[in-house]
C-alpha cells in the first residue's frame, strides 16, 4: 500500500498537514451556501473540533457519533475525530429515532454530535454536542498533533443502508480512504483543482463520504455542499447556481431527472463532464435517455460499504449500457458458484473482490465477518457475470433470484425488459405464487403514462410474454405509486414480497 500500514499516517494529516496546506491553502475546498470556504479555513473550523473534542475528554479509541446534515461542520467534525485517534460513526439524518439509537448503542458512542431537529433522536443521556451555526465557539489556536496512528489504526464506522432490513456497522481504518483516492478516483474520475464536485448522495453514506469528501479534498478539488433534501428541483438548482463539473448520484435520481426534464424543466447540464451513478445498476434505458436527451453518457459502477467505494466501473469512451464495467485497477474480483467454484465465462457467479480497501469486520459482529471475509475476499451478494471483454453485467442480488418451475430468475433482468415499455417508469420484481400455489413473478410497477387499469395489465403481462421465456415472464402486475426505497436509493424489494 501507501507510506506502510504501520508507519505513522493519519487522515487528518493527510487532507489538512501543513506540508499540504503550504501549497493548497489558499484554494477553495467547499463551496456552501453560495460562499468559498478555503483549505485553510476548513484547518481552522477543524482545529476548532479538535480543541472541543479534547475538552469533551474524547481520547484514541472512542465512538464519536456524527448527525449531522451535509455541511462543512460535518466534513470538519469527522477530521477533528480521525485526528484524536478516536472512531467516527456517522450516522443516516433520515433515519427514525429508533433506529439512529439503535446504532448509538451498538457503536458505543461516548459523543454525539448533531444540530436541531436531530437531537431529538439521541439518547438522553449521552453526551452530546449541539451545533449553532449562528454562535461560533470562541475557541483559537491552530489545535493539535495528530493522535499517534498507523494505517490499520480504526477511524470510522459505518452502517449499512438495510436494503434487508438489518443495519450492521462497518469499520474502516485510516488506511481504507487513501486506497480508493488511488484505485478509484485517479483512474476514473482524474479530478482537478479546476473540478467542482457535486453527489446527492449525502456524506454518512460510504459513496456520499468519498465523492464529497474522500476524492474532492485528496485532489485539490472543490466540493459543493448542500444540506437540502436533492429533490430534481433542487439539484437542477444547484446545476444552475453551482456549475459543477462532476455529479455523483444512484439510478432512481438519473431517472427522476429525466423524469423533470421531460416534464418541460429546465435542466442545465452544461457545467458537468463526468455523471457518476453507483447504489444498485443503472438500467440501460435509463443510460440510453440520458445520453440521448444531453449528449453524454453516465459512468454507471458498484460498490460496497464494505469496501468503501466502487470497485468496478465504466471508463469514459468506453462505457457499456447495462454493464457495471470493469474491474477498478488495485481490485481483484471473482465470481464462483454455490460450491466456492469458479464459473465459466459469461455464466452467473456470486461476486468476491478483493483489495486493501476492505472493512478489517463488522462491528460487534465476528460470525457475520467471519463467512463475508475469507482470505481477503470480500462477499459482495450479487450475482454477476463477466463477458470475454472483462464487462460486468449485474443479474441481482443473491437473495434476490428466485426460481420459478425450478429455473432460476434474476429480477434485474425482468425488470429492465418491464422498463422498455412506453408506459413504464420504474419496476420491481419479486417472488410470488398463483392461485395453484405454485410459484410465479410478481411485478410491481411505476406508471409514467396511462391508466392503472385492468387493461394497462394485460398490455404489461402480454409485452413480457413476448420478449421472456414463459418462467421468467410475471403472471402478476401490481400498480405503485412509488417503489418502496432506502435512503441509499435502493429497492427495498423484502417490503413488495410482503405487499409493499
Amino acid at each position: 500500500m501507501m507510506r506502510g500500514d504501520e508507519a505513522h499516517f493519519n487522515l487528518f494529516d493527510y487532507f489538512l498537514g501543513d506540508k499540504r496546506l503550504s501549497r493548497i491553502g489558499d484554494a477553495t475546498a467547499i463551496h456552501w451556501r453560495g460562499e468559498p470556504i478555503s483549505y485553510n479555513r476548513l484547518r481552522e473550523e477543524t482545529d476548532h473540533w479538535t480543541e472541543r473534542l479534547s475538552r469533551e475528554g474524547i481520547s484514541e479509541g472512542d465512538g464519536v457519533a456524527i448527525l449531522l446534515a451535509d455541511s462543512p461542520e460535518f466534513i470538519a467534525a469527522f477530521l477533528a475525530t480521525v485526528r484524536a485517534g478516536a472512531i467516527a460513526v456517522l450516522i443516516n439524518t433520515f433515519l427514525a429515532a429508533e433506529e439512529t439509537r439503535f446504532i448509538l448503542n451498538d457503536s458505543g458512542a461516548r459523543l454525539l454530535i448533531t444540530e436541531p431537529p436531530m437531537n431529538s433522536k439521541s439518547a438522553a443521556d449521552l453526551q452530546t454536542i449541539i451545533v449553532d451555526r449562528e454562535k461560533k465557539d470562541s475557541t483559537a489556536g491552530r489545535g493539535s498533533e495528530s493522535a499517534i496512528t498507523t494505517g490499520r489504526t480504526p477511524a470510522f464506522l459505518l452502517y449499512t443502508s438495510g436494503s434487508t432490513g438489518v443495519s450492521k456497522g462497518v469499520l474502516h481504518l485510516h488506511r481504507s480512504i487513501p486506497v480508493t483516492v488511488e484505485n478509484y478516483s485517479r483512474h476514473i474520475l482524474r479530478l482537478t483543482p479546476e473540478d467542482r464536485v457535486y453527489s446527492s448522495s449525502r456524506l454518512f453514506f460510504a459513496y456520499g463520504l468519498g465523492n464529497s469528501l474522500s476524492f474532492p479534498l485528496a485532489e485539490g478539488s472543490s466540493v459543493i455542499l448542500d444540506s437540502e433534501r436533492p429533490t430534481p428541483q433542487r439539484i437542477a438548482r444547484m446545476f444552475e447556481e453551482e456549475s459543477p463539473s462532476v455529479f455523483f448520484a444512484v439510478p432512481a435520481v438519473y431517472n427522476a431527472l429525466l423524469e423533470f426534464h421531460r416534464a418541460g424543466n429546465s435542466l442545465n447540464v452544461s457545467s458537468l463532464r463526468l455523471c457518476i451513478s453507483a447504489g444498485e445498476a443503472l438500467p440501460s434505458r435509463v443510460f440510453e435517455d440520458w445520453k440521448q436527451e444531453f449528449g453524454f453518457g453516465i459512468l454507471d459502477g458498484i460498490g460496497s460499504t464494505e469496501m468503501l467505494h466502487i470497485f468496478i466501473s465504466n471508463r469514459e469512451g468506453e462505457a457499456v449500457a447495462g454493464s457495471s464495467g470493469k474491474v477498478v485497477e488495485g481490485y481483484e474480483a471473482k465470481l464462483t458458484g454455490d460450491a466456492g467454484e469458479p464459473v465459466t465465462e459469461g455464466e452467473p457467479g456470486g461476486l468476491w473482490i478483493r483489495g486493501e480497501s476492505a472493512t478489517a469486520g463488522y462491528w460487534n459482529l465476528a460470525d457475520v465477518t467471519e463467512r463475508t471475509i475469507q482470505g481477503g475476499w470480500v462477499k459482495t451478494g450479487d450475482v454477476y457475470r463477466c463477458d470475454e471483454q472483462g464487462y460486468f453485467f449485474h443479474i441481482g442480488r443473491s437473495d434476490d433470484c428466485f426460481k420459478v418451475s425450478g429455473l432460476w430468475v434474476s429480477p434485474v433482468e425482468v425488470e429492465s425488459v418491464l422498463v422498455e415499455h412506453e408506459a413504464v417508469s420504474e419496476a420491481a420484481v419479486v417472488p410470488s405464487v398463483d392461485e395453484a400455489g405454485l410459484a410465479t413473478a410478481r411485478a410491481w410497477v411505476v406508471i409514467r403514462k396511462g391508466e392503472e387499469d385492468e387493461a394497462m395489465k394485460e398490455s404489461l403481462l402480454a409485452y413480457m410474454r413476448e420478449r421472456l421465456p414463459r418462467y421468467k415472464a410475471p403472471s402478476q402486475i401490481e400498480f405503485i405509486r412509488e417503489l418502496p426505497r432506502t435512503s441509499t436509493g435502493k429497492v427495498q424489494r423484502f417490503r413488495l414480497r410482503t405487499g409493499g
